[in-house]
């Protein structure tokens, strides 16, 4: 740690965790749109594709930062015109256009910079395009990419709302007199400007990382827009920042570091999310499934003791095929909610218990009705998808199923369909 703020102490590693963070911002923000509109792959072609306008600025103007500004720019802005032409005059698939112009304009990038580096007195780091150099940021590089980030944000500020409405109803966009054109080819232009900042930092193979990473990353945190990029800007930050002072710590590259760090968050939310974590996700899934098991379990003790049978645990499991173990741990939480009693060899239900097997009972035979007579569905087919829809349809939607089909008394199989709360106060 004491190198680390060694290094730290130099101009030039000042310069590196600045740009680093302005780029880490830039691209958090601009990747909310990208992600949103689904563009994770015009993000990666323009990325690709300014490396033919960065040899062009260099032919005419050698290092200076804005003829290569500029030039990588023009390329951007070609690029997309270009997707979007082919995309609009030929029967290609959008993502094998983008394919076709990105890896073409990549290739001119490359033989350009080839033939470059074999002029006498000429020095191109092909490696420092494609993966960064942030800890070569000079003056120039610096005051330009704090331009660009400065734009951007301001840009983004101002036209939100055209923005937000072309990005989740470009048709409600277009009647209200939106150009949907003009906005998706302005994002392409910011994209670009985005692209060409992140050049020295992490280069063009990784800058869509740092565009659909992050955001992707708050994607999975929020659901409003705002916040997401807000969310998104401060970890494309703190991604690019922790990467740069790793890569410093560790002497290894900053570029690929600076990924690697974004990938790791995305992998923490992707986990730990509140709202659309995969740990989470799967908590709703066990315990939905551990309500359907135990109502099963209910409908099962009443359909035996209906039948005038016994009901044990043993024949619970052979009538629902579930394990002896979960049908014991269901028996508890019934017997918690006072559903049902038990004694060693016989299980009964309550006064409430009852009522709550007869309302699945009900459920089931209507909803196998409404597939019958409404959907077509012969009689031997009806028990699966009664049974899965039953589990899922509050019961206000299966009184309107009972007042459509007609309040019913019979399902298609003839036995009786319990009546509800309002069947019992129609009688009344």
């Amino acid at each position: 740690m004491t190198d680390l703020f060694e290094i730290l102490q130099y101009e030039y590693s000042i310069r590196a965790l600045i740009a680093s963070s302005i780029v880490g911002m830039t691209c958090g923000i601009l990747g909310c749109f990208v992600t949103l509109r689904r563009m994770a792959l015009i993000g990666d072609a323009l990325s690709h594709a300014v490396l033919p306008g960065v040899v062009i600025g260099f032919i005419f103007w050698g290092h200076d930062p804005l003829a290569i500004f500029i030039g990588a720019v023009v390329a951007g802005l070609f690029t997309a015109i270009l997707i979007t032409w082919i995309q609009r005059n030929s029967i290609t698939k959008e993502d094998s256009s983008i394919g076709i112009v990105f890896t073409g304009m990549f290739a001119l990038g490359i033989i350009g910079i080839s033939w470059l580096t074999k002029k006498e007195g000429i020095h191109l780091d092909m490696k420092g395009f494609l993966f960064g150099n942030v800890l070569g940021v000079s003056n120039g590089d610096l005051w330009l990419t704090a331009l660009i980030g400065i734009y951007v944000l301001i840009c983004i500020t101002l036209f939100f709302k055209y923005f937000f409405i072309t990005t989740f109803d470009p048709v409600i966009a277009a009647t209200m007199g939106v150009s949907v054109a003009v906005i998706h080819y302005f994002l392409m232009f910011l994209l670009s400007l985005s692209v060409v900042a992140s050049l020295q930092s992490v280069g063009v193979i990784l800058v869509v990382a740092m565009l659909i990473v992050p955001s992707s990353t708050a994607y999975l945190l929020t659901d409003k827009l705002k916040v997401m990029i807000i969310i998104s800007a401060f970890l494309g930050l703190l991604s690019a920042t922790s990467g740069l002072l790793i890569a410093i710590l560790l002497e290894i590259t900053p570029g690929p570091t600076m990924t690697v760090m974004a990938v790791l968050f995305f992998g923490a939310a992707l986990l730990f999310s509140p709202k659309k974590g995969f740990l989470i996700n799967s908590y709703r899934k066990l315990k939905k499934q551990f309500i359907i098991d135990h109502q099963d379990i209910l409908k099962t003790i009443y359909y035996k003791i209906k039948a005038g049978g016994s009901v044990n645990r043993i024949a619970i499991v052979d009538y629902l095929n579930i394990s002896l173990s979960k049908i014991k741990i269901h028996l508890l939480y019934l017997r918690r909610l006072r559903l049902i009693n038990t004694t060693k060899d016989k299980i009964v239900l309550t006064e409430k218990g009852n009522h709550q097997a007869i309302k699945l009972v009900r459920a089931h035979r209507l909803w196998e009705t409404y597939l019958a007579t409404k959907m077509g569905l012969p009689a031997e087919e009806l028990h699966e998808p009664a049974e899965k829809i039953e589990h899922l349809l509050p019961e206000e939607i299966l009184e309107k199923v009972d007042q459509v089909l007609g309040h019913p008394q019979k399902d298609p199989h003839g036995q009786p369909i319990p009546k509800g709360d309002e069947g019992k106060e129609r009688e009344k």
